[in-house]
């Protein structure tokens, strides 16, 4: 589920970068980035929604409906691939409704089966989605060079809808949780801790899609390398985010959630500001790539732990799908405004005003959980 909920969200840069080169070369680069962007921003902005139906009916409908719009929304995009409005609408916010239906039981369900592997699981759970882009990178641009956008768009579709509907039939929530007359219970945004974590996911998230959209038209038009060389550069951030899902819930039985977590989130933004800003070559991208997705991974995958640690597992879905409209802002935020700036201050062609703003974001998201850390704990050298 995350391979293809996460994972079309993550290759979606294939699509931006054929569609920016040669599809719609007249649009300007925030534009077409907000197909993208529009599918992560509704998949969270819909979390809370998500999370509720969690709660009140079976989590294997909820998935299975889910993976048949994102199915039907790929699929109706293919015939509407001459207006980019159009895509906006289907490639995007509907793909993003169906997206969310399966990301967010997705990312909570084993939070609920797991206590002392929590970590490693929900993060082998969400390496589901670097497996994803990694794949689904290669495999889309070899179709949109072969096919074209619609038929890559449309087998895309059929694949999502067949393998979600096997895997929705294998979802069992642990916990029956009790009706309330609340719809969603907002005490929680009383808790500094939760706000500092709120905070960080609205600065994670606006940094975070930048190299995922910006890296290959970087590498094909300030590097001269071809398109295969910056497809591969998506390619490389999600076999590192792979990686650094899991191995980050590894690291986290020894150092701790948030410890391992603001670590991540420091590393991430370095990646950007220390190898990617002040070089333009071929072999500190691929560097920075490599680093990037190790450690932006970690900020995808120790998230919905920490939260589970803090709060416990009753309302898990409910509460995660809360945090999730801070991903919602940071998205709507993200990936629109560095195109933006590559387009209006960078001319189209410097992409460094669009690299500083992802990289001072990711940090500032950083300061947000360290005081979540001292919030938790001041002892600097405790496991937290």
């Amino acid at each position: 589920m995350l391979m293809f909920s996460m994972g079309c969200v993550n290759s979606y840069g294939s699509y931006q970068t054929f569609y920016h080169l040669h599809q719609f070369p007249h649009e300007p680069t925030s534009t077409l980035a907000w197909i993208g962007t529009l599918q992560f921003a509704v998949m969270n902005l819909f979390g809370i929604p998500s999370g509720i139906l969690c709660e009140r009916f079976d989590s294997r409908l909820v998935t299975f409906v889910g993976g048949l719009i994102m199915g039907l929304a790929l699929i109706v995009a293919s015939f509407c691939d001459t207006h980019v409005w159009k895509l906006l609408i289907t490639q995007g916010f509907v793909f993003g409704v169906g997206a969310s239906l399966v990301f967010i039981p997705a990312v909570s369900m084993p939070a609920q089966w797991f206590t002392g592997n929590r970590a490693l699981a929900v993060g082998i759970v969400v390496a589901g989605s670097g497996i994803g882009g990694l794949w689904l990178t290669p495999a889309t641009d070899h179709m949109i060079s072969g096919l074209g956008t619609a038929w890559a768009l449309r087998i895309t579709g059929i694949i999502v809808f067949a393998v979600n509907s096997v895997a929705s039939l294998f979802m069992r929530n642990r916990l029956v949780v009790q009706r309330r007359e609340k719809i969603v219970d907002l005490s929680v945004l009383r808790d500094w801790r939760f706000l500092f974590i709120f905070g960080g996911g609205i600065c994670g998230t606006t940094a975070y899609f930048t190299p995922l959209f910006l890296l290959p038209s970087f590498a094909i038009e300030v590097l001269g390398k071809s398109n295969s060389f910056g497809t591969n550069l998506i390619t490389i951030i999600n076999a590192a985010s792979t990686v650094g899902r899991v191995g980050t819930g590894q690291v986290a039985k020894s150092l701790g959630n948030i410890n391992t977590l603001s670590l991540c989130t420091l590393l991430a933004s370095l990646s950007v500001l220390v190898l990617w800003l002040p070089f333009e070559t071929g072999g500190t991208v691929v560097a920075s790539a490599i680093v990037y997705g190790l450690f932006c991974g970690g900020f995808i995958g120790l998230v919905p732990v920490v939260m589970a640690e803090i709060w416990g597992i009753q309302r898990i879905a409910t509460i995660i799908g809360l945090l999730y409209v801070a991903n919602f802002i940071g998205t709507m935020i993200g990936a629109p405004s560095s195109g933006a700036l590559l387009d209006s201050v960078g001319g189209g062609t410097d992409f460094k005003p669009s690299i500083v703003f992802s990289g001072v974001f990711m940090a500032i998201a950083f300061l947000f959980f360290v005081l979540l850390r001292v919030s938790v704990s001041r002892s600097l050298l405790k496991k937290v």
